[in-house]
């Protein structure tokens, strides 16, 4: 009897491997049998030798143009009038770091606007992979936004960049209506992501060497998928639509930014006051419901431009806090860290700043200085990026991570 128990158990775990390992070798199929060889580009790469890189085989280039509300990529024009004189194929793409529609929208605006009057070849991209503290649901919905926003301004298709991870366990629902440019490293076949059955483009190494390029550089594949029906160049986009005068503000008050999982409750104790009187300054008629995204009437609790420090900041920036902001980008901009800027304004809570805040950020000789970390056991991307105030996607770039899923005990990562 316990023979026959033995010989059932193991056949269970047999078929239960060779199920997970036949999972592992699905995979998904190109969208064409027109295979293309591409890269794709950013500031990382700096002055790039684009005769050369078209002599090496390259036929499709896809150009990094923005990120955020205001950030155009600085090589973004060099790379653009020197890929097009060489008579490559090129395409551009957004890192999105919105956090609420209306950012989404904003965003979409600003990338139309670094792209007019280009001329690109293939489908503009979206490439959305900080999520912060967003669900699946919102990811989705703003992403969906952004996509359709941008196609709305500049009259031309979009294609989704995502890595693997990502296409299986964050995107969907009507996402999925667009192509996909999918990113996975070290594999001979792009791995079904259960959403998508082909892809448009596969970034298959973040680790390509070519000739006109110093240093390492993604490389891609690419099918006829990414080529754009209408290469006309892209229309001045119309112009925001303008802000609605913002009135006087109660006495001993500011505004904030309401983000994604705050509730009245939480923001009342945030800022030392009570439903009643958030409810009040803001003639808000159901407690239970505000959006992510809306501004919202504060009491102030005195820390906001706080002059009471004498020390001398000379040799340091002052930087006042702007609506939207966050600590994380912030740091990022000035190339600090969230514990740094935190440490010197005496801030316990580093997801709470204040627009008008005057925050003193470290010198350099504090802030450029490289921060290492020695992985630990149990460490993941996500809970390092959680300690440090910084996005998996920041450490993925800053360390040149092929596999962001896979990271060893021992090892050194650089956080600044």
């Amino acid at each position: 009897m316990k023979l026959i128990k033995f010989i059932i158990c193991l056949t269970v775990v047999l078929i239960s491997s060779m199920y997970i390992l036949i999972g592992k070798c699905i995979a998904i199929e190109p969208a064409s049998t027109n295979i293309y060889d591409g890269i794709d580009v950013s500031s990382w790469q700096r002055d790039i030798d684009f005769n050369e890189v078209k002599n090496a085989g390259i036929e499709l280039v896809y150009i990094k143009a923005s990120e955020g509300r205001t950030l155009k990529d600085p090589y973004f024009e060099q790379n653009y009038t020197n890929a097009k004189a060489n008579g490559l194929k090129v395409g551009f793409y957004h890192y999105v770091t919105a956090r609420s529609i209306s950012d989404a929208d904003i965003q979409a605006r600003f990338f139309a606007s670094v792209i007019e009057g280009k001329e690109p070849d293939l489908k503009l991209a979206m490439d959305f992979e900080s999520f912060g503290n967003l669900d699946i649901d919102e990811i989705n919905d703003i992403g969906l936004y952004f996509m359709r926003k941008v196609e709305e301004l500049t009259g031309k298709e979009m294609v989704i960049y995502s890595n693997t991870y990502n296409a299986r366990t964050r995107f969907g629902g009507e996402l999925v209506n667009y192509p996909l440019w999918v990113a996975q490293w070290q594999v001979s076949k792009p791995s079904d992501n259960g959403k998508w059955d082909t892809w448009a483009g596969w970034q298959y190494t973040s680790k390509g060497t070519l000739p006109g390029i110093n240093g390492y550089v993604d490389r891609d594949k690419f099918t006829d998928a990414m080529f754009l029906n209408n290469t006309e160049p892209i229309p001045k986009p119309e112009p925001s639509p303008e802000p609605e005068p913002e009135p006087e503000l109660p006495e001993n008050t500011t505004t904030i930014i309401i983000k994604w999982g705050d509730t009245l409750s939480q923001l009342a104790l945030d800022y030392n006051t009570t439903i009643e009187e958030l409810v009040r300054l803001n003639n808000i008629s159901n407690p239970n419901l505000i959006y992510a995204g809306d501004t919202l009437i504060v009491p102030c609790n005195g820390d906001i431009d706080n002059e009471e420090n004498d020390e001398d900041t000379s040799n340091e920036t002052i930087y006042i806090v702007q609506r939207g902001d966050t600590l994380s980008q912030i740091a990022l901009s000035y190339g600090t860290t969230v514990q740094a800027i935190a440490q010197r304004n005496n801030i316990r809570n580093v997801n709470l700043i204040y627009p008008g805040q005057r925050l003193i950020i470290p010198s350099s000789d504090q802030s450029t200085n490289p921060l290492i970390y020695r992985i630990k056991w149990g460490d993941t991307l996500w809970s390092i990026s959680r300690r440090y105030g910084v996005s998996i996607a920041y450490l993925v770039r800053l360390n040149r991570i092929p596999n962001p899923n896979l990271i060893y005990a021992g090892s050194t990562l650089r956080i600044r």
